[in-house]
């Protein structure tokens, strides 16, 4: 068997180096592969994380909000306030400032009296007929407990009210209900709701 010739030897080194560059080309290539799948794998992972977290934010903020329910009581006289999900334990009721009505905070369970604003919306609505109703904005802010966590929230309510004739002594106040006009609120809110509630003689 006779010697390579030159040319047959710079053949056969130019066909092991195509050969090492394939096997470093491919293994190049499963490195990348391993890379991204590695990448995606954690991604996917990140993301469900990322769903599961802001799922239960979510839950745990429609959890720790306030619904409140008024129930009229004393044949209009007053509201009592619940939550079905949160024991209230304090609340503030603050009124627009045009009625000259201070913050009332009640001692007992949290409530809404109409006396507090009797005398005011009595005197706006006098001259009149004896039978109105309307609406008085008022800001909430109540003190409860959410799980082992205290919290407060505010809104504006709307406390819905009417105005009755009596044979004997005038006209009186009584209570239908409460509804929320918007959740937080300001005393700057609040009187601009009052001026568009305001009752007109």
């Amino acid at each position: 068997m006779s010697d390579p010739t030159p040319q047959e030897r710079r053949d056969a080194a130019a066909t092991r180096r195509r050969w090492v560059s394939l096997a470093e080309a491919v293994a190049v290539a499963g490195v990348l592969i391993g890379a991204l799948t590695l990448w995606m794998n954690w991604s996917d992972r990140r993301a469900d994380q990322a769903d599961k977290a802001a799922t239960q934010t979510a839950e745990s903020r429609e959890k720790a909000r306030v619904e409140l329910v008024a129930t009229v009581e004393d044949g209009g006289r007053s509201l009592a306030l619940k939550d079905a999900r949160h024991d209230l334990s304090d609340a503030v009721v603050t009124f627009p400032q045009a009625l000259g009505i201070a913050a009332q905070r009640p001692s007992g369970d949290p409530a809404i009296e109409a006396a507090w604003f009797a005398d005011p919306l009595l005197a706006l609505t006098d001259g009149g007929p004896d039978d109105r109703a309307g609406r008085l904005p008022v800001l909430v802010t109540l003190r409860y407990w959410d799980g082992d966590t205290a919290r407060t929230a505010t809104g504006i309510y709307d406390v819905v009210w009417k105005t009755e004739g009596r044979v004997l002594r005038g006209r009186t106040l009584r209570l239908d209900g409460l509804r929320l006009r918007q959740r937080g609120g300001t005393q700057a809110q609040l009187d601009g709701a009052w001026a568009r509630e305001k009752p007109r003689t």
